[in-house]
C-alpha cells in the first residue's frame, strides 16, 4: 500500500462488528479499508453461544469464516496494525498507524471494542473467559445447576442473581467487601436461601482456567464450578474521545439509533458502544452501521 490512500470509508477493528460492517459497504460497492491487529478481547473464550448458525463454535473461527467471506469483495483491503491517532481533515478523516502510514477516508466506523480492567486477584485472570464469565445469555447454560458465585454488589449483583437463579440452586454472592443491597432485596435473596459472603478474595483456585474454588483472606475457602464477574472497562482505543466522541454514563461510545456518534462522519458499533456485550449483538450493530454509512455516503454522491 502507498503511504497514503483514500477510501470512503475505513473502519478500525476488524472482528465481528468490524467484518459486519464491512460487508454491507462491500456489497455496495463502497472502498473500504479495515485496520485490525488480530487481539480480539475474547481470545481466551473456548466457545461462543447464543449466536443462531454458530452456538458452541470457537470464538476464532466465526472470526476466520467473517473474514473469508468479506475478502470476497474487492473493494474491500485489510491492513495488519494498530491506529494511533485520528483528525478531522477538510474531506474527512486522517488515521495514522503505529507503522507511520496515513489514509484517509470520508467516513469512520469504530468497532475498537473495550478492555477490561481485571480485579488484582490471583487465579481470576487465568479463568476469564472460561470459567469466570460475565454473561448469563453467553455462558449460563453451560454452567446449569453447577455451584454458582457472583462476585458483584448492590443492584448489579442483584439483577446478575435474578438471571442465573433461573440456571442453578446453588448460587452465592460475594460482595467482596461490605453489602450495599436495599432492605427489600436482600429480603428477596433470602427468600431464595441465596447466601451472601462480605468477605474478600484473595485468590481463585484453578487448574488450566477451571476453576475449583474460592480462597479469602481470613483463610477460608469455598468450593466453585464457575464464577460470574462484572469488571471495570475503559476503551480499548483513544481516538473517538480525542475526535471529540461522547461517552455516556457508563463508559460506551454515545451512538443514535444509526450508531453515529455525536461527530458527523463518525460511527461506532459492537462492544465498545453497547452494554450488551455478545458475537450476536456485534454483527448486528455491525450490520446496522454499514448500511448507515452507507446510505450516507451514497446520498451525499448522489
Amino acid at each position: 500500500m502507498p503511504t497514503t490512500k483514500n477510501f470512503n470509508v475505513i473502519i478500525i477493528g476488524g472482528s465481528y462488528a468490524g467484518l459486519s460492517a464491512a460487508m454491507a459497504l462491500g456489497r455496495s460497492l463502497k472502498s473500504v479499508l479495515i485496520i485490525d491487529n488480530g487481539q480480539p478481547c475474547n481470545a481466551p473464550t473456548p466457545h461462543s453461544h447464543n449466536f443462531l448458525t454458530q452456538d458452541g463454535q470457537t470464538p476464532g473461527a466465526i472470526a476466520a469464516i467473517g473474514k473469508q467471506q468479506v475478502q470476497q469483495y474487492p473493494t474491500v483491503q485489510f491492513y495488519d496494525g494498530v491506529a494511533i491517532t485520528g483528525k478531522k481533515m477538510e474531506n474527512g478523516f486522517e488515521i495514522s498507524t503505529g507503522s507511520g502510514k496515513t489514509f484517509m477516508a470520508k467516513k469512520l466506523i469504530f468497532a475498537t471494542g473495550i478492555k477490561d480492567l481485571l480485579p488484582q486477584i490471583e487465579g481470576l485472570a487465568g479463568c476469564w473467559g472460561k470459567t469466570v464469565i460475565h454473561c448469563p445469555y453467553c455462558h449460563g447454560y453451560e454452567f446449569r445447576n453447577k455451584r454458582t458465585g457472583i462476585m458483584a454488589n448492590g443492584e448489579l449483583a442483584f439483577h446478575i442473581t435474578m438471571l442465573v437463579n433461573n440456571l442453578s440452586q446453588y448460587i452465592t454472592i460475594f460482595t467482596n467487601g461490605p453489602a450495599t443491597f436495599t432492605p427489600e432485596q436482600l429480603d428477596k435473596l433470602q427468600q431464595h436461601d441465596i447466601a451472601i459472603i462480605t468477605t474478600p478474595i484473595a485468590s481463585i483456585a484453578n487448574t488450566n482456567g477451571n476453576i475449583s474454588g474460592i480462597n479469602f483472606t481470613d483463610g477460608t475457602s469455598m468450593s466453585l464450578d464457575a464464577l460470574y464477574a462484572r469488571v471495570a472497562f475503559e476503551q480499548h482505543c483513544a481516538i473517538p474521545q480525542t475526535l471529540g466522541c461522547v461517552l455516556n454514563e457508563q463508559g460506551y461510545i454515545q451512538v443514535d439509533n444509526m450508531q453515529q456518534t455525536n461527530i458527523p462522519g463518525v460511527y461506532a458499533c459492537g462492544d465498545n458502544s453497547s452494554f450488551m456485550r455478545s458475537v450476536a449483538n456485534a454483527v448486528a450493530t455491525g450490520n446496522l452501521t454499514g448500511a448507515a454509512v452507507n446510505a450516507e455516503l451514497t446520498k451525499e454522491m448522489f
